[in-house]
């Protein structure tokens, strides 16, 4: 508080100056007392103090989803960048993959195509070989006397049979030849 007492520390100087020496001193010692009955009035000072403080957080709060709006906008962009860019280099791993497996199947095809003209090259000459021997065959039969040839040509026309009969003259003889053996 700050000291208000009257300039003049004399006496009046007639009737008129003492009233307004007290209207002064009235004034004076109203306004000392709204400030002092500021002071005390703890709970308006707390409501004003909390009302304050719920603007600041208002004020902060709209600030914070400001700052998080734009952090929203920024990561999602980021995001969709990461996003694109995992996209091209998927597609281009794709594309090297398949072109790789275009060649390696040209190269198996080209194999393939190789491994079946050997083998169609060795059955044509197997087919050879057995045409000839054949044809030998044919014409030692031709040589022989007719009741043999006969019996040669049907053995030719059915094999499984000659195969037959020959194994079972195999067993026979084994039969045979064991007997004399013991």
């Amino acid at each position: 508080m700050t000291d208000r007492t009257p300039k003049g520390t004399g006496g009046a100087k007639g009737p008129d100056e003492l009233r307004r020496q007290i209207a002064q001193t009235r004034s004076q010692l109203g306004d000392t007392i709204e400030e002092l009955a500021a002071k005390a009035d703890v709970k308006g000072r707390a409501l004003a103090r909390a009302a304050d403080l719920r603007d600041k957080a208002g004020a902060m709060t709209v600030q914070l989803r400001s700052t998080a709006a734009q952090a929203s906008h920024v990561m999602q962009g980021k995001a969709t960048q990461a996003g694109h860019a995992v996209q091209g280099r998927a597609s281009q791993a794709g594309h090297a993959v398949q072109g790789k497996a275009g060649q390696a199947g040209h190269v198996v095809q080209g194999r393939a195509g190789q491994a079946g003209h050997m083998v169609q090259g060795k059955a044509g000459r197997a087919g050879h070989v057995v045409q000839g021997r054949a044809e030998q065959a044919g014409h030692a039969v031709e040589g022989l006397p007719s009741p043999v040839r006969t019996v040669v040509q049907a053995g030719l026309r059915h094999p499984g049979v000659v195969l037959i009969a020959g194994a079972a003259g195999v067993v026979i003889a084994a039969g045979v030849l064991r007997r004399r053996h013991h």
